[in-house]
């Protein structure tokens, strides 16, 4: 089993609080899956919805395939809908209900040759926990630069 990762939302962990994962399929047209392939895809703009017990990505931005047929084309930031079981549906829809969860898609990645993605389920951060966080991430830099420093001399 190979993957290859194409995609990464690396301010998912930033904007919230992530705590289950989730693999799906990702249903793409025509040339879309060669785009994809070739890592013409972005998620930093995109979030997930469920509507009638059917999970849909907006607003991911596929580039359109430079070599495929213009009449074919369809629009890059187009709705697409993702493959999940029916009792990981249930479960994701009984949690965004939930006041401040949400879906989030983390990376989108290709596996045994299929283009899958990793949606989070996800509560959103305030402001202060981003501000604890970097102020974390800063003290740990600080201190991973002194024992360093001290290695050294």
């Amino acid at each position: 089993m190979w993957t290859k990762q194409l995609a990464v939302n690396k301010n998912a962990r930033y904007n919230y609080f992530l705590e289950e994962f989730f693999e799906a399929g990702l249903v793409l047209v025509g040339s879309e899956v060669k785009s994809a392939k070739s890592g013409k895809v972005s998620i930093k703009e995109a979030f997930c919805k469920i509507n009638d017990s059917e999970v849909f990505i907006f607003n991911m931005n596929i580039i359109p395939y430079d070599k495929g047929v213009q009449y074919f084309q369809c629009d890059p930031k187009r709705k697409r809908k993702l493959l999940l079981h029916k009792k990981e549906i249930k479960k994701l829809k009984k949690k965004t209900l939930e006041r401040g969860y949400s879906l989030v898609p983390t990376k989108i990645f290709i596996k045994n040759g299929l283009i899958k993605i990793t949606i989070a389920l996800g509560k959103g951060k305030q402001k202060t926990d981003k501000r604890k966080q970097i102020h974390e991430r800063n003290i740990k830099r600080d201190l991973d630069r002194e024992m360093k420093n001290r290695r050294n001399t």
